[in-house]
């Protein structure tokens, strides 16, 4: 399950490639059973939801953590300080099946609010108090995509447009050209498969043209500090 080809293992770990695209195929690291615990997470927390914000879930500890699977591709790709700052879980079934057009990641969730200069606007999320931090901020972030379900060309995989998270901040109206400007990747995936992406590069995903789940756990991590009025909201 989620074995990557050797093609594909002798790039998983090419922080050069990563730095230079903003993505990256990552190979399978999850095993079958540390699937299923996350199918029997998704299943319970996103019901009829399209996803669901994850807080306090003792199943994520240890696959996030830095000797877990999932921890150790983000350290990998970052440093050894790198830690989970959100953790989201996404179904696409026939009754929930959304398309996203071509848009950044631009808001962090913290602790709580606290105005500093460069940080806004503010919004809530499931109670969570969300910022749009500056672009620098966003830059040094990474994102992982945890598959919890074969994902092929109709069952509505992300696609990114490479090199795109070093255009800083895109303004909403010009995402769709610049995107469609640059060469992309579709991240075509087997269960237990895991794609990083740099947090603020461009990226999409159409509507299943499959009746059939997809289910992802995405996962932000960073390897630094906020300002001391600002703190990261802790996953575990």
């Amino acid at each position: 399950m989620g074995a990557a080809g050797e093609d594909d293992l002798a790039g998983v770990m090419d922080r050069e490639a990563f730095e230079r695209d903003g993505v990256l195929h990552a190979g399978g690291p999850l095993a079958e059973s540390e699937v299923d615990l996350l199918r029997a997470l998704a299943d319970e927390r996103i019901g009829s939801r399209p996803g669901a914000r994850l807080e306090g879930e003792p199943v994520l500890v240890a696959l996030l953590a830095a000797n877990g699977p999932i921890g150790a591709v983000a350290m990998e790709l970052t440093s050894a300080t790198a830690r989970p700052v959100r953790a989201v879980l996404f179904d696409k079934t026939a009754d929930g099946n959304w398309s996203v057009a071509w848009h950044q990641d631009r808001t962090i969730p913290v602790r709580e609010r606290a105005e500093v200069d460069g940080f806004g606007p503010w919004s809530m999320k499931d109670g969570v108090p969300h910022v749009a931090p500056p672009p620098d901020v966003l830059a040094r972030m990474i994102t992982l995509r945890i598959h919890l379900d074969d994902v092929d060309a109709d069952n509505a995989p992300l696609r990114v447009a490479r090199g795109s998270h070093r255009l800083g901040r895109v303004p909403a109206a010009e995402a769709a050209l610049l995107a469609e400007s640059r060469p992309q990747t579709v991240c075509l995936a087997r269960t237990g498969d895991v794609w990083a992406y740099k947090t603020l590069i461009l990226h999409t995903s159409a509507p299943s043209r499959q009746a059939m789940r997809r289910r992802v756990l995405q996962v932000d991590y960073a390897d630094f500090d906020l300002p001391p009025e600002l703190n990261w909201r802790p996953i575990g």
